[in-house]
């Protein structure tokens, strides 16, 4: 009776799902050239980014000119896309990169990594750094605030894209995706929309109206993008090549993504460490 039951309810919260808007992924096609949403999304997430830090580089305390923006963006750009398509071959697709290597060129049939950017840009801003002379640290406090421009933008590419689809779920939000299978999952692109993109820029943004203390805005994107991730994570199919693998219910994604969380934690608890220390050393100077 409860299997049935079971089946019932099942059944019902299919017909009350969300319809998924089934998007051409192709926004434009010109003969044998196809526009992508997807790669219209980069472009959206790095013009953002470049507007953002023509604003941003007019605070008196921003460790760059506005002259230097358009090649930073650059940079990071390089980084975002190298980094991302490595990432993924050496994070996700290890195996059939070992026996194919050529395979890394094939970027048609998709495949970055969030993790694999992160780090390309860390390269990419050092290397900005080293040709312009300033503190690699400064820089990445100062990109920060606008990384979730482009990973909003990339989860809204995804969603449209009809991957990287959620778990089963029998709840109101499901939604039945075109290469997903017949039941419904949740939307998880659009919850990483939401975490990664909106609510992560609202934090950074904050935080980094004012001038803080170095690497402090940078630690914060460590940890609230790694919390972030690891929340979303439940809510995400795992990739079918990985599955789950730490403890039979651990995500590469989530594996990945605890570092980052410990890394911000240690940084934040430094910074705040040495702001207390200071504080002492000016009290008892005050006092002698």
């Amino acid at each position: 009776m409860s299997a049935v039951y079971n089946a019932y309810t099942f059944d019902l919260s299919i017909r009350q799902m969300l319809i998924y808007p089934n998007i051409d992924p192709v926004a434009l096609s010109l003969g044998p050239i196809k526009v992508h949403w997807y790669g219209i999304m980069y472009l959206v997430g790095f013009a953002g980014a470049w507007f953002l830090s023509s604003l941003r580089c007019k605070k008196p305390y921003s460790p760059i000119t506005k002259a230097q923006v358009s090649d930073m963006i650059f940079y990071a750009a390089l980084g975002v896309i190298l980094g991302g398509r490595i990432g993924y071959m050496l994070f996700y697709d290890f195996s059939n990169f070992i026996h194919a290597p050529w395979i890394i060129f094939k970027v048609w049939d998709g495949g970055m990594a969030f993790h694999g950017g992160l780090i390309g840009v860390i390269l990419a801003i050092s290397l900005f750094c080293r040709k312009y002379k300033c503190n690699v640290f400064d820089i990445l406090d100062f990109i920060a605030p606008m990384v979730p421009i482009g990973l909003g933008a990339g989860r809204l590419g995804n969603f449209i894209n009809g991957e990287l689809w959620g778990r089963v779920t029998d709840s109101s939000i499901g939604i039945v995706f075109p290469n997903g299978g017949p039941l419904p999952r949740y939307p998880s692109q659009l919850l990483e929309f939401a975490l990664e993109g909106v609510v992560l820029f609202l934090i950074l943004w904050f935080i980094s109206r004012k001038q803080r203390p170095r690497l402090f805005v940078s630690a914060n994107f460590l940890l609230w993008y790694g919390l972030f991730r690891f929340i979303a994570e439940f809510f995400r199919q795992p990739d079918p090549q990985m599955g789950y693998m730490l403890f039979n219910w651990m995500t590469m994604g989530q594996l990945l993504s605890t570092p980052m969380i410990v890394v911000g934690l240690i940084i934040l608890l430094y910074i705040t460490t040495q702001k207390t220390q200071d504080k002492v050393k000016d009290n008892n100077a005050a006092v002698s």
